[in-house]
């Protein structure tokens, strides 16, 4: 789910510091972002805590959800996209009941109904729905743009236009607990995919409106939950051990792909590939994008190519 708002305050302290003052370092911090914090103004909290040259973020939660946001510092931009490509998981507190124009507690409530005879099974049986390869439209209050503007600045003005449906993947949904009127829900699924429009069909097939209450990532590619730290922590541990205690926290960016084949090359040859040139490499996959590492790093993310051959996809600058 897409943040739809940015903070000025974290970005001002950043403008502060001076470009000079500035670090070249690499890594990715795994942010547990907090409720209420864009995903844009965590990532600028965060750029200036690690005094970070440069920073970008790996897809952005809404400010209402929590929850795992790999931030990428440095050299590691290069594999945020491949971040934002990765498969993500969710826990979604989800309010039966109520139906809200933006599928979330934050939008105007559209209409409400009795949910108290839904059982645990009518649940189920419609989650069932969800499962596996679906077309989904995507919510107007989202951060998708239609030329040039983002939907949510539509909504905002009481405009709705036409969506096109998007393939999405739900490899896995099931109900994983209840309050009352309110199911908590576990989804595992590929990228673009919206809960807040899971939450608000599911209430469409349950007859009784739904929306989400609270959201919480808690997987993003190879990376969970357990794996992060908060914005407090991080603060703490800048005041008392500096630098040296933060740097700490940076995960090598090759952690992020660790998916992909590894693909060990000989010095010359990494010299070639270096320098944008596919060369011909013994036990490759046949297909696909793979780890390069030189006889001493991670040197970047290369592709096969028909000729069998393994061609620089992105690679990073090793300081």
């Amino acid at each position: 789910m897409e943040s739809q708002s940015n903070s000025g305050a974290s970005k001002s302290r950043q403008g502060r510091r001076s470009k000079s003052s500035r670090r070249q370092i690499d890594g990715i911090v795994l942010l547990d972002k907090p409720f209420g914090l864009s995903s844009n103004a965590a990532l600028q909290e965060v750029k200036w805590l690690f005094a970070a040259n440069k920073a970008g973020h790996t897809g952005s939660l809404d400010p209402l959800a929590t929850g795992v946001l790999p931030l990428c510092l440095g050299e590691a931009t290069k594999v945020s996209q491949y971040l934002l490509d990765s498969n993500k998981g969710y826990r979604a507190r989800i309010q039966l009941g109520v139906r809200t124009d933006s599928g979330d507690r934050d939008g105007n409530v559209l209409a409400q109904h009795d949910a108290s005879k839904v059982t645990d099974r009518d649940v189920e049986r419609a989650l069932q729905n969800f499962r596996g390869v679906i077309q989904q439209v995507p919510p107007m209050h989202s951060a998708l743009k239609v030329g040039g503007v983002p939907l949510y600045k539509m909504a905002r003005k009481g405009v709705e236009i036409e969506r096109e449906a998007r393939e999405i993947e739900i490899f896995d949904i099931a109900l994983a607990g209840r309050d009352g009127d309110e199911i908590e829900i576990e989804v595992f699924c590929s990228k673009g995919t919206y809960i807040r429009t899971i939450a608000d069909d599911l209430g469409v097939k349950l007859g009784c409106g739904a929306h989400v209450a609270a959201l919480r990532r808690i997987q993003a590619g190879v990376f969970r939950e357990l794996d992060c730290v908060t914005v407090e922590t991080l603060k703490s541990v800048r005041e008392a051990e500096g630098f040296a205690g933060l740097d700490k926290f940076l995960v090598p960016m090759d952690q992020a792909v660790e998916d992909f084949p590894e693909v060990r090359l000989p010095s010359d040859t990494a010299d070639c590939v270096k320098h944008g040139q596919a060369v011909l490499v013994k036990h490759l996959p046949a297909e696909g994008l793979v780890r390069l590492y030189d006889e001493e790093q991670f040197i970047g993310i290369g592709s096969i190519n028909d000729d069998g051959k393994v061609a620089p996809r992105r690679l990073v600058v090793n300081h």
